[in-house]
C-alpha cells in the first residue's frame, strides 16, 4: 500500500521535510517513489510547497494521505503578490 507522508531531512534540531509517496512499510526516510512537495517549519511563517496535481494523481491510484499532509493540504494556497 502506498502512503503520502513526510520524510525528515536537515541537520539535528533543524528539520526540513519532503512530502513523498512511499510504500507504507518502508522506513520514514527510505527510498520513495516520488517527491511531491516540501515543508519547512523553521521559516516564519512555515513554508509549504506542494504539487497538488501529483498528490491528487497518487490519491486516485489508492495512496493514503497521512494526517499531517492532510493538514498541509487544507491550508489555503498562497498567491504571490504582483507588483
Amino acid at each position: 500500500m502506498l502512503m503520502i507522508r513526510l520524510a525528515r531531512f536537515g541537520a539535528p534540531k533543524k528539520p526540513f521535510y519532503r512530502v513523498v509517496v512511499i510504500e507504507k512499510d518502508r522506513a520514514r526516510n527510505g527510498r520513495s517513489l516520488e517527491v511531491v512537495g516540501t515543508y519547512n517549519p523553521r521559516t516564519n511563517p512555515a513554508t509549504c510547497d506542494l504539487k497538488r496535481e501529483r498528490i491528487e494523481h497518487w490519491a486516485s491510484k489508492g495512496a493514503q494521505i497521512s494526517e499531517r499532509v492532510q493538514k498541509l493540504l487544507a491550508q489555503p494556497i498562497a498567491v504571490a503578490a504582483s507588483a
